[in-house]
């Protein structure tokens, strides 16, 4: 019997397909509107592929916090001129409020695997892009 996404049960939920988002890093959706009608959370996993990067972007509405699973090492670099560095490993956590700008890279040659999430249920977000950032990151 399929249950219906707005029922009032837990729902186990397999994996989504994955697909590159606008700002470069891989997405696998898990918990979302879409998949269980969730109206605040969203739950899956981002990947940052070896010698990957994502593009300079701001998530206007919603906070997003990232768990590093595996990978050798990724840099986030945040602020208004993406001016603060920061290195995170396996087993870090990471938190990005709305409307800060911010890149990861991932210099290592092994993927940047992370559980990300958001206080956006939907599973594609709402991104703002901001390409005349990008060339302040290394």
């Amino acid at each position: 019997m399929e249950v219906s996404p707005k029922a009032k049960v837990c729902r186990v939920v397999r994996g989504g397909a994955s697909y590159t988002s606008q700002q470069g890093s891989v997405h696998a959706p898990g918990i979302s509107k879409e998949t269980v009608g969730s109206e605040v959370l969203y739950l899956g996993a981002v990947s940052v592929p070896p010698g990957g990067r994502t593009r300079a972007h701001i998530h206007e509405r919603h906070d997003t916090a990232h768990y590093m699973l595996s990978g050798d090492e990724i840099e986030f670099y945040t602020g208004e001129e993406l001016e603060d560095r920061q290195v995170a490993h396996p087993g870090d956590y990471i938190f990005t409020p709305a409307s800060v700008p911010h890149v990861a890279v991932n210099r290592s040659p092994t993927s940047a695997v992370f559980v990300v999430a958001r206080n956006e249920p939907t599973a594609k977000e709402s991104v703002v892009m901001r390409p005349e950032l990008d060339a302040t990151v290394p």
